[in-house]
């Protein structure tokens, strides 16, 4: 599982990815401290005021999660910008990965967290993006898709359909988005059993 990621101008605010241990698992089980990391790295660096204005949230909130990213090492701070009262933060990672299949103990128990701390982020991306819809040029309306498929697979079938996706995504990110007129695009990616349709066995639970 990745969250939302983009590349920015600046290519050196992703120097590399980052598989998340337990504790960067528990910073970052906040949809909102999600949307913070994901707008520093589609828009490279920015401050809690600007962060504050784009997600129509308070500067002091933004300012906490900024610091709480921080900690986590999941942001850093962009050298030579800025002044005592007004901090420059850029994303540390291009992406942050998560395999819950790898994943054991305690782990396990803060991938769950974030697992849906991650839904949260993107149904509230979802939200703004439609809420943007009226004032995007028309060549961008003939492209976006929300689509939404009802498929029957088993976990095996979602496993390898995921792989066979991520292929595709990394080709993608791999042409470096140099075409004329190329701007950040948010791919998002959700596969799950429909709520109510898998549970385990009552003795299980």
């Amino acid at each position: 599982m990745t969250d939302p990621s983009a590349a920015s101008a600046d290519a050196d605010s992703f120097a590399r990815d980052i598989e998340l241990d337990t504790a960067a698992l528990r910073v970052l089980a906040h949809p909102l401290r999600l949307n913070v990391l994901s707008l520093l790295r589609e828009r490279g660096p920015s401050t809690a005021g600007r962060i504050a204005g784009e997600l129509g949230i308070n500067p002091g909130a933004a300012s906490y999660h900024l610091r709480r990213l921080a900690a986590g090492g999941l942001i850093v701070e962009e050298p030579g910008r800025g002044t005592g009262r007004e901090r420059w933060w850029r994303s540390a990672h291009r992406q942050s990965i998560h395999d819950p299949a790898a994943a054991s103990g305690a782990e396990r128990e803060a991938g769950l967290g974030y697992t849906h701390a991650v839904a949260l982020a993107a149904a509230d991306r979802l939200r703004r993006s439609a809420q943007e819809l009226p004032p995007i040029p028309g060549e961008w309306l003939d492209v976006i898709t929300y689509s939404d498929f009802l498929l029957r697979l088993t976990p095996a079938d979602v496993h390898r359909m995921r792989a066979e996706i991520f292929e595709v995504i990394e080709r993608y990110r791999a042409d470096g988005g140099e075409s004329e007129g190329a701007a950040p695009v948010a791919l998002q990616l959700q596969a799950f059993p429909v709520p109510g349709t898998a549970r385990p066995p009552a003795g299980d639970e």
